[in-house]
């Protein structure tokens, strides 16, 4: 028998990697020469672990005492391990001589337990069934590497990037983990062919293989070998990009890449306004989850909902931009990516097929290149746009539910010559469905840009814009859902801050489901 071994339940939680933990995955990636991530690793680190705990309880029970047998002779002080016991460990405290008439002379021994009990014991028995040497047997499963990995394996992994961020000896490239000392040397003249193999594709990504066939690297290297060290050669150059969702390796030039990708859009930029979440009720805070907007704080419910489709209402700037808000709804459904910041995708026109090239920039929560697919559906603020997952890697479904062209009456607003705008009800032709609420037809857009330029104080353009809303409706009432969709036509401006103000200015009244009113008390 051998003991089994047993950790403590709080041990994988609190472990800590050591050098030694490091070194045993050096040797790992050594002998397999092919780049690992940290959770491919996670398994070698819980097995090297669990054997290193083994043979540590083996080496204690060795040198904790003697093995009791019963045809032994013991003196009192002496140290002795009972394998029968489970491996429990004793001091013979007295020894008296035994009294059996039927059996030959043996010792009694009474011997103090490791949790301070004693016991009695029979020694100097010539024929006893324990005097056999100890048998091993296989371990418990108690220590499964599975188990351990299904319930400990997202802060091992945490762990393990930490310990590996800090060795000089490894380097990481879209999440896997390799030597630096098997990467083979890539040379400037490497680096410029690749540069000539991207600049020729015109701005188009291409993967890591399309470009070693015009880079000359020894032969007979391991491909897998080679194509790490490219990746890694490509890295250190600020003139590339790696724009690959994750699980995928594309590399860009970055001077090709489009300029609303490497900024943000002037008309996406967000100045931030203070303002107190906590005056924000209920009723607020479920109409700002609906709007999807990108500048919205995630909380911990949205990580956990799982969608399949978001359908998003356009606001003005992101029409105009030619971009998608990626909330944190909706940022499920986009790619993502290990390191970098900008990932190149496709999206797919969910009916006529339409591949389009796109760009998920996660930094800023956006998505670009949709600008020529709003021209061609006609779409305008408050166009319903869904969003599903594509049936490829690296694919996302756009789709809008469109209409016969007919006129229909909408708020329209009409911008003069020095920069006032009003809003009025006309007759548009209306390509797709809409948010009622949203719905704002622009017939210029370049008409509003001097509205923009004039960067008047939040709370007076939020005034200037409610005045104008209240115009258009007998009672004089605006839902704050409107309100958010006319103030950026004019300035971009998150949901909260507009709503914030409207539960603490005086200069609002509230008049029931989130519509309110200019305060006609005040001036």
């Amino acid at each position: 028998m051998s003991g089994s071994l047993s950790l403590p339940t709080e041990y994988w939680s609190s472990l800590q990697v050591t050098p030694q933990d490091v070194e045993n995955l050096h040797n790992v990636l050594f002998e397999r020469e092919t780049p690992l991530s940290a959770r491919d690793l996670c398994a070698e680190f819980i097995e090297a672990r669990i054997k290193a705990e083994r043979a540590a309880l083996k080496d204690s029970q060795k040198t904790a005492g003697k093995n009791f047998l019963p045809k032994e002779k013991y003196q009192i002080g002496d140290e002795l391990v009972f394998p029968a016991l489970q491996w429990r460990q004793g001091t013979v405290r007295a020894l008296r001589a035994g009294v059996n008439p039927a059996m030959q002379e043996f010792d009694v021994l009474t011997v103090e337990m490791d949790d301070q009990t004693e016991r009695m014991f029979a020694a100097g028995l010539e024929s006893h069934f324990l005097n056999d040497a100890p048998i091993e047997k296989p371990e418990r499963d108690e220590m499964d590497p599975a188990q351990i990995a299904s319930q400990h394996g997202d802060l091992i992994e945490r762990k393990l990037e930490a310990a590996f961020a800090n060795d000089e000896g490894l380097v990481k490239i879209a999440g896997r983990w390799f030597p630096r000392a098997l990467l083979v040397d890539i040379g400037q003249g490497q680096l410029n062919l690749a540069e000539a193999v991207l600049d020729m594709s015109g701005g188009e990504p291409l993967p890591t293989e399309a470009l070693i066939k015009d880079i000359e690297l020894p032969a007979g290297i391991n491909p897998k070998l080679a194509e790490f060290s490219v990746n890694y050669a490509l890295q250190s150059d600020d003139r590339f990009d790696e724009v690959g969702p994750a699980g995928q390796i594309l590399w860009c030039l970055r001077r090709l890449e489009p300029d609303q990708v490497r900024e943000v859009p002037q008309f996406l930029r967000y100045t931030e306004i203070a303002h107190d979440r906590e005056n924000m009720n209920p009723a607020m805070l479920n109409l700002e989850a609906q709007l999807d907007d990108e500048l919205t704080p995630v909380n911990e419910g949205d990580s956990r909902e799982d969608v399949s489709s978001v359908t998003i209402p356009l606001i003005y700037p992101h029409l105009r931009a030619g971009t998608l808000p990626i909330s944190a709804r909706a940022k499920k459904l986009f790619p993502t990516a290990y390191e970098t910041e900008r990932v190149r995708f496709t999206l797919v026109d969910g009916k006529t097929k339409q591949r389009i090239p796109a760009w998920v920039v996660l930094s800023h929560g956006y998505v670009f290149g949709l600008r020529e697919w709003y021209k061609s559906h006609q779409l305008i603020p408050g166009s319903l746009v869904q969003v599903r997952r594509g049936e490829n890697r690296g694919e996302v479904v756009v789709e809008v539910k469109s209409q016969r062209s007919s006129k229909d009456w909408v708020r329209t607003v009409l911008v003069g010559k020095d920069g006032g705008f009003v809003f009025a009800t006309l007759k548009q032709p209306i390509s797709a469905e809409f948010n009622e609420r949203m719905v704002i037809h622009v017939p210029d857009f370049k008409s509003l840009d001097p509205v923009w330029e004039k960067r008047q104080s939040f709370e007076d353009l939020v005034m200037l814009v409610m005045r104008e809303l209240t115009k258009s409706n007998p009672q004089g009432h605006v839902h704050a859902q409107e309100l958010y969709a006319a103030v950026n036509l004019v300035r971009r401006v998150p949901p909260a801050p507009i709503l914030a103000l409207l539960a603490t200015s005086p200069a609002y009244k509230h008049v029931g489901d989130l519509h309110f009113r200019l305060n006609e008390d005040l001036e």
